[in-house]
């Protein structure tokens, strides 16, 4: 996994054929994938192709749910676009690549850069500590922040836009049928939409309110209809062994024992 601007080089030594490599930036930035040099032999088998978001053991981040492609238009294909798609931009803030190369001294020279983005929607976090502000200006998707540890995290804002929408449902019903809300997920795979729902928020609140959350990754999803500014503020902090091991105060742990 990279985490670095600049240029980098693979070089086959040997065939290689089954390589992937994870690229992440931070959460406020889009990756962009330049093809400086490009030597492998399509024709023979090879291939390098360019992903929108990650892929790890078959699940994706962001969600075919989320993301603003269909999937077939997240992959671009060296061997099919050439040079003709030279500079290829991510559009969250995490991006990778498949390759195969079968002859030795083969390979390929990349530029990675970055660039701004002023509303972030789709995020890995780089760091299993933080803290952030997920806003969505009126526009009708899901966002997920994603944090790929066993964390604490707590809640101190959420807006959603309807401030006179105090019509709270009974716990039980949870926030189906609001268009706009915000839900807390946890699970062992990437993919948001594969995840158990913990909890959900579907009215504005000022916190905090904090849970532990044993599971390998942990999500914070806003689910907006476009009509609203929604927003939420939490923090987060991976949560130590000793706290795996012995669970107390306002913990969910059972959900995500087969992955600690």
């Amino acid at each position: 996994m990279l985490s670095l601007q600049g240029q980098f080089t693979f070089t086959a030594d040997r065939p290689q054929l089954h390589c992937a490599a994870f690229f992440i930036s931070a959460p406020e930035e889009f990756i962009t994938i330049h093809y400086d040099l490009v030597s492998i032999d399509c024709q023979g088998g090879d291939f390098l192709k360019v992903f929108d978001g990650w892929i790890l053991k078959g699940e994706k981040f962001p969600s075919s749910q989320d993301h603003p492609l269909p999937t077939t238009e997240r992959y671009i294909d060296f061997c099919e676009s050439g040079l003709s798609r030279r500079s290829i931009r991510s559009s969250q803030n995490v991006a990778m690549i498949f390759f195969r190369v079968h002859e030795p001294g083969n390979g390929f020279t990349l530029t990675i850069r970055t660039d701004p983005n002023l509303f972030p929607c789709n995020v890995i976090s780089q760091t299993p500590n933080g803290r952030f502000t997920l806003v969505v200006p009126h526009q009708h998707r899901n966002c997920s922040f994603s944090i790929i540890y066993p964390v604490a995290i707590k809640i101190s804002d959420v807006t959603l836009g309807h401030l006179n929408g105090l019509q709270l449902k009974k716990p039980s019903t949870g926030c189906e049928g609001k268009g706009d809300f915000v839900e807390l997920l946890g699970g062992a795979g990437l993919d948001p939409s594969k995840m158990m729902p913990l909890a959900d928020l579907c009215y504005p609140f000022h916190g905090p309110a904090q849970m532990k959350i044993g599971c390998d990754n942990v999500v914070v999803r806003v689910i907006s209809s476009g009509k609203h500014i929604n927003r939420v503020t939490f923090e987060y902090r991976q949560l130590e062994p000793y706290e795996l091991e012995n669970p107390n105060g306002n913990s969910i742990r059972e959900f995500c024992l087969s992955g600690l």
